[in-house]
């Protein structure tokens, strides 16, 4: 089978209704609006969420809160979980998505100080706990903000 012989298959593909073009074709005239009214002007009926003039069910309820479209949502990852990677001197955000310890970046890595730091490792981040920090320096690494 090659590209140029591929075809939707018999039924599947509807032709468009043409309207407006004239009195034979069965959708002229008033091209299936029927007469007047506002639903046969351009642009008319109603918008999204009317409910007939009665208070639409958006402005009923009560709002809460804000969006802070500032914050910074991080990947999170203890250093429990960084002291199961072996063999390595350097731990960077982009060995551990490799390795499948996070699944997605988002705004940055910041690394936590849950579990214990068993040898000097070197782990880029763009976010430390201090609990993070003290625990990586007390066993010879160094916690680098990228």
């Amino acid at each position: 089978m090659k590209i140029e012989d591929l075809k939707p298959s018999e039924g599947s593909r509807k032709k468009d209704k043409r309207v407006g073009r004239g009195v034979g074709s069965g959708h002229g005239k008033t091209s299936c609006k029927g007469h007047k009214g506002q639903k046969a002007r351009s642009g008319g009926g109603k918008g999204a969420g009317f409910e007939g003039g009665q208070m639409p069910l958006q402005r009923r309820l009560p709002k809460r809160g804000f969006r802070n479209y500032f914050s910074r949502e991080y990947a999170i990852v203890n250093l429990k979980d960084l002291m199961r990677i072996e063999g390595l001197d350097v731990i960077t955000p982009d060995v551990l998505i490799e390795r499948g310890v996070i699944k997605d970046l988002k705004d940055g890595l910041k690394v936590l100080g849950d579990g214990e730091v068993t040898k000097p490792v070197t782990v880029k981040a763009n976010a430390f706990s201090s609990t993070a920090t003290s625990k990586i320096a007390a066993a010879g690494g160094r916690a680098e903000i990228i």
